[in-house]
């Protein structure tokens, strides 16, 4: 009832998606040639040996489980912005001259760590937003999977199999659908045997109102909306009942596809137009600061370095490190000073109001710096779901 060594689909590789390879048009070939193509008889279906033989070639009937950002990595990517690891560095510098000034103890040594902490602390609420932001949005991309059917009832060995679970479905398995059951896979109509199917498509289509469906072939160039003959995993029956042909799984249905363009896109590590204007200032800022600190220091050099000349050259050369601190800290200071501390607090509170905005109207939002971009979009090419190129 088929010969394993035989390639049915796309996939080569279990687990891998590859649904940019070439497809089987099961919707526009009539029922007899997708039999023919899949090798199995809608009567008694594949045997459990073929069925061992197609899973080796396509693994599982489940989408990918990505793995997901650790805490610490969100954290390091808080802090890849050039003005917030100039705040970072300031703060440190900050710490440890305040430190090194408060080792005499008394009022001075409280008051000397204040503006660190404070430097800190935004940096610290900063992060948190930033990570509280973007693990809300991971969650939400998972919940994909749960739209997933979890059973499926199979005609394998001439026989019904009822309940299987519906990841051990393969390509050419012959499964039985009803009111209410979850397309476990995206398949091919083959017998309807109530008078009308109608299913809703809605949370792969965005269409309001639920599809009807038919055994006829249609255009192989057709859009998902037009293969009436097939249905689709994630998708639920609402009226009627069909026997089907299962012709893809995985990451390779229609809603895997989605599934892996979602996360390419939550990978993208492209700046947005305001972290490109922020990184900017802050190499710009990081500049000045740094001529500003070189040029105080050396003005007051004459205070900490001093030498006498004998026969026109430079000798006794008396130096005080106690003075060399005291006028590198004024230039450190005047560097903190500055530095617009609160700048990257303001900027995330903006965006994290306007992320909260978009999420009351179900936007999704995964990095806080796309809301900026997203105010300054004009056009948005979306499908009927609502899912952007």
């Amino acid at each position: 009832m088929g010969r394993g060594g035989e390639n049915y689909g796309k996939r080569e590789n279990a687990g891998a998606a590859s649904f940019k390879q070439e497809t089987f048009p099961a919707w526009a070939r009539d029922v007899k040639q997708c039999e023919e193509k899949y090798q199995v008889n809608r009567e008694l279906g594949l045997s459990s040996a073929e069925v061992e033989k197609r899973r080796q070639i396509y693994g599982l009937n489940e989408l990918l489980k990505h793995k997901p950002t650790s805490i610490f990595q969100l954290l390091l990517e808080q802090f890849n912005d050039t003005l917030v690891r100039i705040l970072l560095a300031a703060a440190i510098i900050s710490f440890v001259l305040a430190w090194y000034d408060g080792e005499g103890g008394g009022e001075k040594e409280i008051t000397a760590f204040v503006e660190p902490l404070v430097i800190f602390l935004i940096l610290i609420v900063n992060a948190f937003v930033g990570i509280w932001q973007e693990s809300s949005a991971e969650k939400a991309l998972e919940a994909l999977k749960e739209i997933q059917s979890e059973h499926a009832d199979v005609i394998r060995d001439g026989k019904k199999v009822s309940s299987l679970p519906a990841k051990e479905l393969v390509p050419g398995d012959i499964v039985e659908l009803r009111v209410g059951d979850k397309v476990p896979a995206d398949m091919r109509v083959l017998n309807m045997i109530s008078s009308t199917v109608r299913v809703e498509q809605g949370s792969l289509t965005g269409e309001s109102e639920a599809v009807s469906k038919t055994v006829k072939v249609v255009p192989e160039n057709s859009d998902i909306q037009g293969k009436k003959c097939m249905v689709f995993a994630g998708t639920t029956m609402v009226n009627g009942n069909c026997i089907c042909l299962v012709t893809e799984i995985g990451m390779n249905t229609e809603i895997g596809k989605v599934h892996s363009q979602i996360h390419e896109a939550s990978q993208s590590d492209t700046d947005t137009p305001l972290k490109k204007k922020l990184n900017e200032f802050g190499e710009v800022l990081t500049m000045i600061i740094g001529m500003i600190c070189i040029l105080v220091w050396l003005i007051n050099v004459k205070y900490f370095l001093s030498w006498e000349y004998v026969d026109g050259w430079p000798t006794n050369f008396k130096f005080s490190f106690e003075k060399c601190t005291y006028y590198f800290e004024i230039a450190v200071a005047l560097a903190v000073a500055a530095i617009p501390e609160g700048l990257p607090a303001v900027i995330t509170t903006c965006l994290a109001l306007g992320t909260r905005k978009m999420a009351q109207k179900n936007a999704l939002v995964r990095k806080l710096p796309s809301v900026e971009t997203l105010g300054c979009t004009t056009v948005i090419c979306s499908d009927l779901n609502f899912i952007a190129f």
